[in-house]
């Protein structure tokens, strides 16, 4: 089944492969514990290729969105969930060589209760100006084993089938009626 999220050029990259295109496939990893070289929140942003790559976010993007960045050169393998109606679709991604920052990072977002979130976004070689997914797949971590040679995680998408409904919980505290 044809994923209807992906542009038209991505598609025709896909089906044609042409020799001049490359797909650059690209994660960003955040968590709040996350922090920069000045001490602010941030993600950790990589791209499967040999070299950094400097693109444009979407617009709607939760963190830098419309702007610039630069995805880090790392070597990861992804594999994708696939376009059907099945159970919660889940990924698995693994990073070779990872350094100390992203260890580091892990360890401390281990520790805390806040969800480690992935947000998977493709690139044309030929186009930077956004990426060719829109929107682009955001999943939360379940799983992350890491070493000092290789990290690998399982991301799945927002288990709907397993939230409660009405989304409200009805306590005492909340509605006193309720305690006699």
């Amino acid at each position: 089944m044809p994923d209807p999220l992906l542009s038209q050029a991505i598609k025709e990259a896909y089906a044609s492969a042409p020799a001049d295109v490359v797909i650059l496939h690209t994660l960003e990893i955040w968590h709040p514990t996350f922090l920069d070289a000045d001490g602010n929140p941030a993600p950790i942003r990589v791209v499967r290729d040999h070299a950094d790559l400097t693109a444009r976010l979407e617009a709607g993007a939760p963190r830098n969105g419309g702007q610039i960045v630069t995805f880090t050169a790392l070597a990861f393998d992804l594999e994708l969930p696939p376009v059907d109606t099945g159970p919660v679709p889940e990924i698995t991604v693994a990073m070779d060589n990872v350094g100390r920052e992203i260890t580091d990072a892990l360890d401390g977002a281990a520790i805390s209760q806040d969800k480690i979130e992935v947000t998977y976004r493709p690139y044309l070689s030929t186009d930077l100006e956004g990426p060719h997914m829109d929107p682009p797949i955001t999943l939360i971590m379940t799983e992350v084993e890491a070493d000092p040679l290789r990290v690998t995680g399982r991301a799945r998408m927002l288990d709907v089938g397993n939230k409660a409904f009405p989304s409200a919980t009805y306590t005492a505290k909340t509605f006193p009626g309720l305690a006699r």
